[in-house]
């Protein structure tokens, strides 16, 4: 009598172990597709650009994708008419939360405040790029004013 006890007692921890692992599975489950739904509606902040050259006008543009290529090309976002430029001179991108600057490659080089940019940097509102002789003002939308980003001294 035992015998067929013990067999169905087996069969019966069998059978909630696998109905665990299925609930475990089903909540794993639920959780990624949840996160990803989270992160595919997750968007750029808008960001505006504020063109200046010698000689033109200041002219305003306004951003929502979270990559922008600024320099000669055409095919670029943000276009410039610029002798001084290259076709694809600065990437602005979205990620990790914050605005970033780098340089393509520029043969005369991106500048951030004045500064040489030579590796990605984070940017906010008021930092100024130049781009050959014209200058690009960043304006973030919702971001609190503060300082232009300052270079941090070598600790060498």
């Amino acid at each position: 009598m035992s015998g067929p006890v013990l067999l169905i007692l087996r069969f019966l921890l069998a059978l909630g172990l696998y109905a665990f692992l299925a609930w475990a599975f089903l909540n794993l489950w639920r959780d990624i597709q949840q996160q990803s739904a989270l992160l595919a509606t997750r968007r750029a902040p808008p960001i505006s650009l504020t063109i200046a050259s010698a000689d033109r006008p200041p002219q305003v543009r306004h951003f929502e994708q979270p990559e922008i290529t600024i320099g000669r090309d055409p095919a670029c976002e943000c276009p410039m008419d610029e002798d001084t430029a290259s076709a694809r001179h600065a990437r602005l991108s979205y990620h990790h939360g914050q605005w970033w600057l780098e340089d393509l490659d520029s043969t005369n080089g991106t500048l951030l405040n004045q500064e040489r940019l030579s590796t990605p940097t984070v940017v906010i509102s008021g930092d100024e790029i130049g781009c050959g002789k014209t200058r690009l003002t960043i304006a973030l939308s919702g971001d609190m004013r503060m300082p232009p980003t300052q270079r941090i001294a070598d600790s060498r």
